[in-house]
């Protein structure tokens, strides 16, 4: 008698980040059997309609009408999410100077450099967005 193996789960979050690219990579807003289409069909379309229903719980994308179903649109590029994300996480902390702290002292010494130009820039962009190389001030 043979054993079938145990079946692997995903990583948290695997499947909402591979509808989320599957949905910037698109031009227009999908409905889930496009998304499903888009992932190469490995999904059943309710997975899909269910980890979309949950992306727009979460304000990560937005849906509209579209016969007697939806279709999906990001809300934000993926460099939005992250910020989001890591937005989020941050309200949660009581001490956010100590969250901070450990954030920062994390960082590589490329991504500190980074950090510090965004900071010394904050104002010169739209919406906190660095100016771009070569900008005047």
């Amino acid at each position: 008698m043979s054993e079938t193996p145990p079946v692997q789960r995903r990583p948290s979050g695997e499947l909402e980040a591979s509808v989320l690219a599957a949905l910037w990579t698109a031009e227009v807003p999908l409905s889930p059997a496009e998304v499903q289409s888009a992932l190469g069909g490995r999904l059943a379309r309710t997975t899909v309609t269910t980890i979309l229903s949950r992306l727009h719980d979460k304000g990560a994308v937005s849906r509209s009408r579209a016969g007697r179903g939806f279709v999906y649109s990001p809300i934000q590029d993926s460099a939005g999410l992250t910020a989001r994300r890591m937005r989020s996480e941050l309200d949660k902390q009581h001490d956010r100077g100590t969250a901070l702290a450990r954030f920062v002292s994390q960082l590589t010494r490329e991504d500190e450099q980074l950090l510090r130009s965004l900071l010394e820039g904050a104002g010169d962009g739209p919406q906190g967005t660095p100016p771009a190389p070569g900008a005047a001030p």
